[in-house]
């Protein structure tokens, strides 16, 4: 199944210096490794088929033709592969040496790249024997490996219709404007680095911090190939460092230092890549690299069976390490409370008006909003929290509710909307016995209807408390806790809220109520809309009617970020969830998302203002537009195809 993924490898063989057999030997048998692995580009580092470090062997002759000769047997060797290999060679052209990456597959040269940037500072002085690509005409050919025409020049592309190649050269990466840039806005989506850098103390954080950097910048997948073992330490240490990033993330990576070949294979997505760039309109706003010669060559597909090595992060809204996390929880809260100390401001308010229910969505609305007093230096007890008991209202959560208020030293409000809502039945004609959606609604509209008239009556707003994920799936009653006159959890998913509860009960503003937040982090999601059981617990859950809310936020996630489609959906999920929800429980879900997704746009199309805090949100005034009559028929019958 073609979903999109690109198999890469970065190949760090071991160095004889000066040796082209030894090392064209060298790199064959990490060529036919990363072929049997499936890699459908392999990058080797800077001058491996001499060595970095020949100094003034450069200028030998015998050298710079045992190069080519050894390059020629390894282009016929490897022309039973299905791979593109990109090699670092010294190429004479017109009476001058060149820093080239030398691209072949299947038994042909594809092109030639020279090296733009020639150092010659501190410990390089490359300048002594080679010249920089600038000195290449932009049509330039050269006669190599025994063809003639061989297109040589830095602005080369190859690749096919949805993916692009591009090669630089070590220096390049690391000046004010790399070619990689110019490459990427040309249409190269894989850029491939061929380098010898040397390890110093400190190096390895920042180089790593570049590559991930360009990677982003470029919005591609960068291959970092560096040369290792074998290398002369007359004066330098090369450790065969190597790395593979994409869109600004180290996917893969060698540790260097391991006195041997190391070889780094991952898959990279390239219609991610290819959607990001087609949502930035800014991405390709002038060219700053062309004219581009574009060489057609085929690029396997990475298979998806037992070879695949990506891995797909089943939380992708949650950081997956504990600083990072930290972290995350503070930015995140800091700009909920950010935006309504805005909105209280912009107003004018004395005041705000939430609803409590003891769940998670309002726990953390409530928090907001005391951290947003307290930067105002108001006093909390202008927080009117009301609770509204209902017909489904268990004794477990109503009590969360009443001591999160008092805990958190707001002003208690309770009012029991069993009455009314009896009442509107009746006014309605619907039999109380009736627990159909009318029955729910009712509930769920009349506490708004409480919310927004004590907001009258104090003079204050009403702070929402519904989700990003609830709004994906319109789990909200229109008019209804779908509205209010400020959402600060509008854009932070279902999986996240618990987290942010979470780290908030070990911060200041929940300290206080660290007690009744753990309970609350414990206490099963529900709407609480339908009478308890008959232990009285909750009898309504939303992950038994709507599906398990780590799915949904996993699909929302990819679905928003990268287009992804149900059939590469489903695939990342069985991998990500694998051994907790069955294939054909990630196809079931997948259809009722989107179903719903589709079918509820007319909630979000109304929802009310509150602050993004994340790449994902589905605000229709920044973030998401669609109509609310689109039809989800075409995502529905490719999930009915899935197997």
């Amino acid at each position: 199944m073609d979903l999109g993924f690109v198999r890469v490898a970065a190949a760090v063989p071991v160095v004889k210096v000066a040796d082209c057999r030894q090392n064209a030997e060298n790199i064959y048998k990490l060529a036919e490794r990363a072929a049997a692995e499936g890699a459908a580009v392999t990058v080797f580092p800077e001058l491996s088929v001499t060595g970095y470090t020949c100094g003034d062997l450069f200028g030998s002759g015998l050298l710079i033709s045992r190069a080519e000769k050894e390059l020629t047997n390894l282009v016929a060797q490897t022309a039973g592969f299905d791979t593109v290999f990109i090699v670092g060679a010294p190429v004479p052209c017109k009476s001058k040496l060149y820093n080239c990456a030398v691209v072949f597959a299947r038994g042909r040269v594809l092109g030639i790249v020279p090296k733009t940037f020639i150092p010659n500072y501190e410990e390089f002085y490359e300048l002594r024997w080679f010249t920089s690509g600038r000195e290449a005409g932009p049509d330039a050919t050269v006669e190599y490996c025994g063809q003639t025409g061989v297109p040589f020049g830095r602005n080369l592309l190859l690749g096919d219709r949805e993916v692009k190649l591009a090669v630089e050269v070590c220096e390049d990466l690391w000046t004010p404007c790399p070619p990689s840039s110019g490459h990427a806005v040309a249409g190269a989506n894989i850029v491939a680095n061929l380098s010898a850098s040397d390890q110093l103390a400190g190096k390895d954080a920042y180089l790593s911090s570049l590559v991930a950097q360009q990677s982003a910048r470029t919005v591609s997948c960068y291959v970092y190939a560096s040369a290792g073992f074998g290398e002369s330490s007359t004066d330098l240490v090369f450790a065969g460092k190597s790395m593979i990033s994409e869109n600004g993330r180290i996917l893969a990576r060698s540790g260097g230092f391991t006195y041997g070949e190391n070889l780094t294979i991952y898959e990279t997505d390239i219609r991610n890549l290819n959607h990001v760039r087609a949502r930035l309109n800014t991405f390709a706003a002038e060219e700053c690299g062309g004219p581009y010669r574009e060489i057609a060559v085929s690029i396997p597909r990475a298979d998806t069976g037992e070879r695949f090595r990506r891995t797909f992060d089943p939380l992708p809204f949650i950081p997956s390490d504990e600083r990072s996390m930290d972290e995350r929880c503070g930015e995140i809260f800091d700009i909920q409370v950010a935006g309504l100390v805005q909105r209280l401001s912009h107003t004018g308010v004395p005041s705000a008006v939430i609803g409590i229910s003891g769940g998670l969505d309002s726990t953390l609305a409530f928090l907001v909003t005391a951290a947003a007093f307290d930067k105002l230096s108001l006093d909390r007890k202008g927080i009117t929290a009301v609770t509204m008991p209902g017909f489904g209202t268990t004794g477990r959560t109503y009590v969360n509710a009443v001591n999160l208020i008092r805990a958190l030293g707001a002003t208690l409000r309770e009012v029991d909307i069993r009455p009314a809502c009896l009442q509107h039945f009746k006014d309605i004609g619907l039999d109380p016995g009736d627990r159909g959606v009318a029955y729910e609604n009712s509930q769920a509209r009349e506490r708004t209807q409480i919310l927004m008239d004590i907001a009258n009556v104090t003079g204050g707003i009403v702070v929402g408390t519904g989700d990003l994920s609830e709004l994906a799936l319109g789990w909200a009653t229109y008019n209804g806790d779908q509205m209010s006159m400020y959402g600060v959890n509008s854009s932070v998913p279902k999986t996240l809220v618990r987290y942010l509860v979470g780290w908030a009960a070990t911060t200041g503003v929940g300290r206080d109520a660290a007690r009744w937040l753990a309970d609350i982090l414990d206490t099963p999601i529900s709407p609480e809309l339908l009478p308890p059981n008959q232990d009285g617990g909750i009898a309504q859950r939303t992950e038994d009617l709507v599906g398990p809310y780590e799915l949904h936020d996993f699909f929302l996630y990819h679905f928003i970020r990268f287009g992804t489609g149900p059939a590469k959906l489903h695939f990342m999920a069985c991998r990500a969830f694998d051994g907790r929800f069955s294939p054909a429980e990630v196809k079931k879900w997948l259809a009722v998302f989107f179903q719903r997704f589709f079918s509820q746009q007319f909630k979000r199309s109304a929802m009310p203002d509150g602050p993004k805090v994340g790449t994902v949100s589905l605000s229709p005034r920044g973030d998401w537009r669609m109509p609310s009559d689109a039809t989800a028929r075409m995502w529905l019958e490719e999930i009915e195809d899935l197997p």
